[in-house]
């Protein structure tokens, strides 16, 4: 046997294991940037040891209202100050954030104020009446309500409630932060869409997001002190934990309360942005903004784009313009992105086309996960021929804990040792993954399976198309047929037949759409199409 055998005296101690956790960013922030700029929002600016001591107030205010560790607070706030506060504040006191997205209905908030038990709510002046609502409809114990005023943007507060700055103000500067003792700690509970039955509770650790802040500062080849605007609601798997990690990197975070054209392109021009993240309809924004909404800018801004593979012509215009797009994927239950499309400098000499074609890709794994691959039913690997489709699964340490007060969903999650993504893809010969579609998007034709991406992504490529998503439409021939809801740029009007026959230049005939039908697409607040809802449309058809 070797020397190691023996390990005597070669224990954890407190000199050389600490629980991983994103909260040591920040208290190592406050001193190293201590007089940057940490959070930007109006004439909100302050610097990281004010962040800090913010952050500290409300862990200690928090804790005097009676929060003990393990307890939930929840907020209904945009991306302003108070929400990045809560991030750091409320697990200092030992709490866990939940985050809870302002644009769900009455009663989808008040289960989830009941499921996570929240005792305290952060919520904005606009969003009042939410959470008055939804607290009336609660069965359990009702939370206290604390109001975020934004007078910046029209919401005085109400004087109904404390306000959030009369709660810091209560709060000890010297409270000390309840770092965990156990990484795999609870951090965060955040809640699945729930499009079908109720939302899940997702709940993420510790150690979870220090890794995924870690990781994504190598894979966005960060340097220090960028520039982040907080496009991706914290909302939404926390903002892909990109709050947590800019103290890392002695980064800005510039909040924004409303995501338009005009807000972006003026805070790249007049913050000098360097790094965002959103959704494909972001992207699609900028592309198509008016003239009077855009600005100019002399440095390249490094953009995240996840929630839907976008469009090779979406992707080929907004490069054109000063933006370099990585394609990312991930879900709640991995805390955001866990796959990546590296660059290859083999792909350099391609035409814009097929640099863009490659883009669209959702790649490989970052560098905290351990593997990501694709898998038949029986979970055995799929060929890698770009062909053979099967269930991206995921094994790593940004995989959530698992569903809160759900054993049976998360055991079904985690079956065969790999997170069930239930999204299907196929897997390219250098090993990166693309998306063929969500399982309940695949259209099935005669037989023949259809990607509504694929041909959504030919439709995107019209040039008076804004968006397109395509869904299944019940056939007494086919069984289903693609149906296309096609949302026109301003000033346009192609017809029917105009955007079938540009389909079918491209497209197999099974493949092309069947019928088009032009209005508004519905959407989530992170941008997602709401596919469900063009179901129901198209069965009335």
């Amino acid at each position: 046997m070797g020397w190691m055998a023996d390990e005597t005296g070669l224990d954890k101690t407190p000199a050389n294991y600490v629980p991983l956790t994103p909260l040591s960013h920040l208290r190592r922030a406050a001193g190293v940037f201590a007089d940057e700029i940490a959070v930007s929002y109006g004439a909100h600016r302050v610097t990281y040891a004010q962040y800090y001591e913010r952050c500290t107030r409300l862990a200690s205010a928090l804790a005097n209202m009676g929060v003990s560790p393990g307890d939930v607070v929840a907020t209904l706030l945009p991306n302003l100050p108070p929400q990045a506060e809560a991030h750091f504040g409320v697990p200092a006191c030992g709490a866990v954030v939940n985050t809870i997205n302002m644009r769900l209905d009455v009663d989808t908030v008040a289960y989830i104020f009941d499921h996570g038990a929240a005792k305290v709510v952060l919520v904005d002046t606009q969003f009042l009446e939410l959470a008055e609502a939804a607290s009336e409809k609660m069965s359990g114990p009702k939370p206290t309500l604390i109001e975020c005023p934004d007078a910046h943007a029209g919401f005085p507060a109400s004087g109904r409630y404390q306000t959030y700055e009369d709660l810091l103000g209560s709060g000890d500067p010297s409270f000390d932060w309840i770092m965990p003792q156990d990484e795999w700690e609870s951090l965060s509970l955040n809640y699945t869409s729930g499009t079908t039955g109720r939302p899940k509770g997702v709940v993420a650790h510790h150690r979870g997001a220090y890794l995924m802040t870690m990781g994504t500062v190598v894979s966005w080849r960060m340097v220090l002190r960028p520039i982040y605007m907080a496009i991706v609601p914290l909302f939404h798997c926390n903002g892909w934990n990109h709050t947590w990690m800019m103290p890392l990197v002695g980064g800005t975070l510039v909040c924004c309360r409303d995501v338009t054209a005009a807000n972006i392109y003026n805070a790249i021009h007049y913050d000098g942005v360097t790094h965002f993240g959103g959704a494909p309809i972001v992207l699609n924004m900028i592309v198509n903004a008016i003239d009077e909404d855009r600005r100019t800018f002399d440095h390249t801004v490094e953009v995240f784009t996840a929630g839907a593979p976008p469009a090779p012509a979406t992707l080929g215009k907004i490069e054109a313009l000063g933006f370099n797009v990585t394609q990312v994927y991930g879900l709640t239950e991995t805390y955001g992105h866990v796959t990546e499309c590296v660059w290859r400098s083999a792909w350099e000499n391609g035409t814009s086309e097929e640099k863009a074609a490659i883009k669209a890709r959702q790649g490989v794994a970052f560098p905290m996960m351990e593997n990501i691959t694709v898998m038949d039913a029986d979970m055995a690997q799929v060929a890698r021929d770009a062909t053979a489709q099967g269930e991206i699964m995921i094994r790593g340490n940004s995989v959530m804990k698992g569903y809160l007060k759900n054993p049976e969903a998360t055991a079904e999650a985690f079956k065969g040792g790999y997170f069930h993504s239930g999204d299907i893809a196929v897997q390219h010969p250098d090993g990166y993954i693309q998306i063929a579609d969500r399982a309940k998007d695949i259209i099935i034709s005669g037989g023949e399976n259809i990607s509504s991406v694929e041909v959504e992504g030919v439709l995107m490529g019209h040039p008076d198309v804004n968006l397109a998503a395509v869904v299944a439409k019940q056939d007494d021939k086919w069984g289903e047929v693609p149906c296309a809801f096609v949302e026109l740029k301003p000033g346009t009007s192609p017809t029917e037949a105009d955007l079938i026959a540009f389909a079918r230049q491209t497209l197999a005939g099974f493949k092309t759409p069947k019928q088009v039908v032009f209005q508004e697409l519905p959407k989530t607040s992170t941008g997602k199409i709401q596919k469900f809802e063009l179901r129901k449309v198209a069965a009335t058809l």
